[in-house]
């Protein structure tokens, strides 16, 4: 039975997807092919969840052993197989299981600070035409209804920002060595660097420099709709034209169409007073000085 032996657990929209990506390149590591199987989370659940889209989440998730374990089929002999998944980290459950499952597995942990991810969180449903009010602060009103009305975990912008509990349930049960935990403001000013201390930690050539001129996942409202769906959406056009485009310039041109507002301050006020309890029970567990998020 071939099973991870570390996982990167979240936060969503702090830089999860990079770090899939940037570690799939090296040569001594395996990841899922596909990020996030959301497996420790659901495993033996019969999914349903409810929100515009959720269809999605309730088809590509993984919820038994064995397709969890074909996963990593593929692998051969690499030092460190693993995948993210950013629900990990918020799903209370999930880190029980881990532990029943893979009591060695090391645990990776990258956070932002929890208004902007909780915005940022917005922008991209918002960017996937999923996101039914355009105004995020609606929308955070809206989270306790669509809580109730059984939405996927990804529509619980607020809720997931209390990064201090969330954290704790994983250092009650794995040793503190087994968990390394970042900042999304070390991704943004030293990627490099923070990747091969990550490569440090999984026991493989720290040396190795992945491709990085790629930036996956950016969230963001699309200047012009017609455009996005014709580079985002399955489509004839796009089909045809594909060949004759590289990934790195569709991506350009696809980020260049989308653009981040800014965070309404009174909005951006009211997250952090929601979150400074326990923005500062995180910065004890982790050592970090999270000040800039207060």
């Amino acid at each position: 039975m071939t099973l991870p032996n570390f996982l990167i657990v979240g936060a969503a929209k702090s830089g999860t997807t990079a770090l899939h990506s940037y570690l799939s390149q090296h040569p001594q590591i395996y990841m899922t092919p596909d990020k996030e199987t959301n497996f420790f989370a659901f495993w033996g659940q019969a999914l349903n969840f409810q929100g515009p889209g959720d269809e999605a989440i309730n088809r590509f998730s993984v919820t038994n052993l064995s397709a969890y374990e074909a996963l990593f089929e593929d692998a051969a002999g690499e030092t460190a197989l693993g995948e993210a998944c950013p629900l990990y980290l918020y799903d209370a459950k999930t880190p029980e299981r881990i532990y029943e499952t893979l009591p060695d597995c090391k645990i990776i942990v990258i956070l932002r600070d929890p208004a902007e991810r909780a915005y940022a969180n917005f922008l991209h449903l918002i960017r996937d035409g999923r996101e039914p009010y355009p105004d995020f602060a609606r929308a955070l009103n809206q989270e306790p209804e669509r809580i109730a009305q059984n939405w996927e975990w990804f529509w619980h912008y607020g809720q997931q920002g209390y990064y201090g509990e969330q954290l704790r349930r994983y250092y009650d049960r794995f040793p503190r060595e087994q968990i390394q935990v970042y900042l999304y403001e070390d991704l943004r000013q030293n990627a490099l660097g923070l990747i091969q201390t990550i490569f440090t930690f999984l026991g493989v050539d720290s040396s190795f420099s992945p491709d990085m001129t790629i930036r996956p996942n950016k969230s963001g409202m699309p200047k012009n709709k017609l455009l996005h769906g014709l580079l985002t959406r399955p489509n004839p056009l796009k089909s045809l034209l594909k060949p004759l485009f590289p990934a790195q310039l569709r991506q350009k041109i696809q980020h260049n169409n989308l653009t981040t507002p800014e965070l309404a301050p009174e909005v951006r006020a009211e997250l952090k007073t929601r979150y400074q309890e326990d923005i500062l029970q995180c910065q004890a567990l982790i050592g970090r000085d999270l000040s800039a998020w207060l």
